[in-house]
């Protein structure tokens, strides 16, 4: 029989479970990193927009009653004449766009989101650390595909969902949800490590952050 290079690793890890040491009964796997952690709210704002201008995302820091005014202004300033949104989008937030509003659905082919110019979503929690932001299919954040195909992607965060790391971040996810993780603008380096965006996602990320929200 042909040994293939799949069955040479399978192999050299099984080798390696039998050599290892059985775990102690009633023993689960440790979990002793940080938990818990806590920043008040300038200081959770600041690290995030920083680490999110870092990544080449824009920042657009508001009062919770001016989110629809913010979102038109970013919609406008990219020419997006026809978005697409999450069906279980707060529709008050569209109140001052005057473009074309496309609810997605499961119908829309993923291929028919590349016509629409951005898409509008929601988030559901964001790590302030390493400028994360979380999106776990909710109705106001729909199907991966809805942020990732359209070159334009305005996420809303709301300050009271941002947390200080990545074990705080988890805890508030459930894990049966579809999990998307946004840290800025889809980007990758060719060989020469030149910085190329859009390559995988949106070419622009635009982060709406409800300070009182």
């Amino acid at each position: 029989m042909t040994t293939t290079a799949r069955d040479t690793v399978l192999g050299r890890i099984r080798d390696a479970l039998a050599l290892a040491p059985a775990p102690a009964p009633g023993t689960g796997i440790p979990r002793e990193y940080r938990t818990g952690r806590t920043l008040p709210d300038g200081e959770r704002l600041a690290l995030l927009t920083a680490r999110l201008v870092d990544y080449k995302a824009q920042v657009h820091p508001c009062a919770g009653d001016r989110t629809a005014e913010v979102i038109a202004g970013i919609l406008r300033g990219r020419g997006a004449r026809r978005i697409g949104v999450p069906d279980g989008l707060d529709a008050h937030w569209l109140s001052a766009y005057d473009g074309e509003v496309q609810r997605d659905s499961a119908d829309i082919p993923a291929p028919g989101l590349d016509a629409l110019d951005g898409v509008v979503t929601a988030s559901a929690v964001s790590c302030a650390e390493t400028g994360t932001i979380f999106l776990d299919g909710s109705p106001d954040q729909g199907r991966r595909a809805l942020s990732l195909v359209p070159d334009l992607h305005v996420c809303v965060v709301d300050l009271s969902s941002v947390v200080a790391g990545v074990p705080e971040a988890v805890a508030r996810l459930v894990p049966e949800r579809p999990t998307t993780l946004i840290s800025g603008p889809s980007a990758t380096s060719d060989i020469e490590l030149e910085r190329v965006e859009g390559v995988h996602g949106p070419r622009t990320l635009a982060v709406v952050i409800r300070t009182d929200a």
